[in-house]
């Protein structure tokens, strides 16, 4: 038998996952099969599956030791150092930060830095987070950037800010806008098209009219100032679908400069870019339910003062044509 105490960050974590996450190779059969035998309990007294766990609470897993790992496997070791973290905006739940070009927002295969990893190492040595005293959370980043595109990306440091921010994105109750710079002036407005994901090759497909096996993608495109043949452009996602920008004002005929996917190779080369000019820059959250735990952000609009890209913008200055 094992007993654990539940902490803040279980607070409303279903049990069944609760179970799930302390164990390891617990087939799905023998767990409803320990709920039904009684095997699990809180505070003494049988819960069911879908209990959803307080704080404080006394959890007893009468469970086959097997199930349980014996000890904490070591870290998996990075190709490189974890970075330092840049905090853009911080409070008690969480955290925007900003992804340089070329960081993984998750780690992969290859074990490079990540942002998720550089993150929980800030909130570790704050005193924030304590991975020893944690049964199921870790610090999680709430939306994602491609490795290639720099900017701002929402983390939670508990398990309350994640559940609600992630529903935030899903309600799309936070405004996403970026600057890119594109070769060529997309039109200005709001676009409509249609756009299919191939895991394949990790690349889309956009068309003018639906289609089966197509999803909707609505992208505004604001030109901001022209240098040669390229634009500063200001993006609205209404939308976000995988490579919905640098697809979409690809289509409408503008690509954004330096990306090897969907871009114009000569001129990515010309402008010496080695990755898509593109940047997170703004996140507006709306008017967020009175019962959310980042109730306190509605209105709120957090910006990523002078970012890089401006810079490199006008250092194209000197490479447009004489």
């Amino acid at each position: 038998m094992k007993r654990f105490t539940a902490g803040t960050n279980e607070e409303g974590v279903r049990l069944s996952r609760f179970v799930q996450n302390v164990t390891t190779g617990l087939p799905n059969s023998l767990l409803y099969k320990s709920f039904r035998n009684k095997r699990i309990k809180v505070n003494g007294k049988k819960a069911d599956a879908d209990y959803r766990i307080h704080a404080g609470d006394v959890l007893e897993l009468y469970i086959n030791d097997e199930f349980f790992a014996t000890q904490v496997p070591a870290p998996k070791p990075t190709a490189r150092k974890q970075p330092a973290v840049t905090v853009v905006y911080e409070d008690e739940n969480l955290a925007v930060l900003y992804k340089p070009t070329h960081l993984l927002c998750h780690s992969d295969r290859t074990g490079d830095a990540n942002l998720v990893d550089a993150f929980t190492a800030y909130l570790a040595a704050k005193g924030e987070f304590d991975p020893a005293a944690e049964h199921t959370f870790s610090p999680s980043i709430c939306n994602r950037l491609d490795r290639g595109t720099e900017g701002l990306v929402v983390a939670a440091k508990n398990y309350a800010a994640l559940r609600d921010m992630n529903e935030i994105i899903r309600s799309d109750l936070v405004r996403k806008e970026y600057l890119t710079i594109t070769f060529g002036k997309p039109p200005a407005g709001r676009h409509t098209a249609w756009l299919k994901h191939s895991e394949a090759n990790n690349k889309v497909q956009v068309r003018k009219d639906p289609d089966p096996g197509y999803k909707e993608i609505i992208t505004e495109v604001t030109p901001e100032k022209v240098i040669g043949p390229f634009t500063l452009c200001r993006i609205g996602l209404v939308t976000g679908r995988t490579h919905q920008i640098r697809a979409h004002l690809a289509f409408l005929g503008a690509p954004v400069l330096g990306d090897i996917k969907y871009g114009n190779r000569k001129w990515n080369d010309k402008a010496g870019l080695k990755t898509q000019a593109l940047c997170a820059v703004q996140l507006t959250f709306g008017q967020l339910h009175e019962t959310s735990s980042l109730a306190y952000l509605s209105g709120k609009q957090i910006t990523l003062e002078q970012p890089q890209i401006l810079k490199t913008f006008e250092g194209l200055a000197e490479k447009k044509p004489r």
